[in-house]
């Protein structure tokens, strides 16, 4: 079935404007959501989200009461929810393979709704993109919505403050408006944030994903662990190049939206590019080939454990 808004089925839109001018209520909720103000989330409840990643769980979880992810710019945050069983899904999407990712998306949630007991339906929130001058932002847009509509499952669009409904204008610039957003997963409210705490492993997940790993799920709801790898890269030392190259340059090169990036996105750069060349093989990382797993400690912090 198609997408839906307020319970109809909707046409594919031609564009990000026309969507807005024929679903004002979009344009209104997507107002109201840019301007709620801003949550740090406490990193002792959270699972925090990198580009390319995707997890889900539910209000059962005893280790993970918070989804979140920030530092999106084109990047769009793609949450999906059952009503129902409140199982949730939240990824990072930056258009690499969208639409195979969406599928994916659907299924985490859906594999975490089957009590019939708990009847409910999909709703959609789409967070993220700005008006940027390549248009990658648009693209992405519209390509979220039309592998929605190829669901065979009814899924309700209730948020959407993407590309031009999340585009503010600063110093004369375009900025996303909101470029983090969070999931309480036991009530399903969900607003903006911020996170000061972005692990585990940052550095390695970020490696994964600057090497060109592909969306992972990262997380396993029912142990409570999160999974990291197995993934492959080589020795490259002509990155170190990097290194050395000022602000400027990094933005204009590594980049999709340079002069709407977050402050630390440089320095975040850099240290990746540190691990890389710290770890020139992915062997060291992942011994064996096998993955790198994390559970929550009493103390609320990730903990490096070996799966029993």
């Amino acid at each position: 079935m198609p997408l839906l808004i307020q319970n109809r089925r909707i046409e594919r839109p031609g564009s990000t404007v026309d969507l807005f001018a024929r679903y004002p209520h979009l344009q209104e909720n997507a107002r109201v959501f840019r301007s709620t103000p801003v949550v740090d989330v406490d990193p002792k409840c959270l699972l925090y989200i990198q580009q390319r990643e995707f997890a889900a769980t539910t209000p059962a979880d005893n280790s993970v009461a918070v989804l979140g992810s920030d530092d999106a710019t084109t990047c769009h945050l793609v949450l999906v929810r059952h009503t129902g069983s409140g199982a949730a899904c939240l990824a990072h999407c930056d258009g690499s393979s969208t639409w195979s990712e969406v599928p994916l998306i659907v299924k985490a949630v859906t594999s975490l709704s089957k009590d019939p007991a708990k009847e409910g339906r999909l709703e959609l929130h789409l967070v993220g993109g700005f008006d940027d001058e390549s248009k990658t932002s648009h693209k992405l847009s519209l390509n979220l919505l039309s592998a929605f509509q190829r669901q065979k499952e009814d899924i309700h669009l209730e948020t959407c403050c993407i590309t031009e409904m999340n585009d503010v204008l600063v110093d004369g610039a375009h900025r996303p408006g909101v470029h983090g957003i969070g999931i309480n997963i036991k009530t399903g409210e969900v607003f903006p944030a911020s996170f000061p705490h972005k692990g585990p492993a940052e550095e390695l997940r970020s490696a994964r994903t600057f090497t060109g790993g592909q969306m992972a799920d990262i997380y396993d709801s029912k142990k409570g662990v999160v999974k990291i790898g197995p993934c492959k890269w080589s020795p490259n030392l002509d990155i170190s190049f990097w290194l050395s190259q000022d602000d400027d340059t990094i933005l204009k090169y590594l980049s999709t939206s340079p002069t709407a990036e977050p402050p630390h996105f440089v320095q975040h750069i850099k240290s990746t590019i540190q691990f890389l060349l710290e770890h020139p093989s992915s062997d060291s990382v992942f011994p064996g080939g096998q993955p790198q797993h994390y559970r929550r400690t009493e103390q609320g912090d990730w903990e490096n454990v070996n799966q029993t």
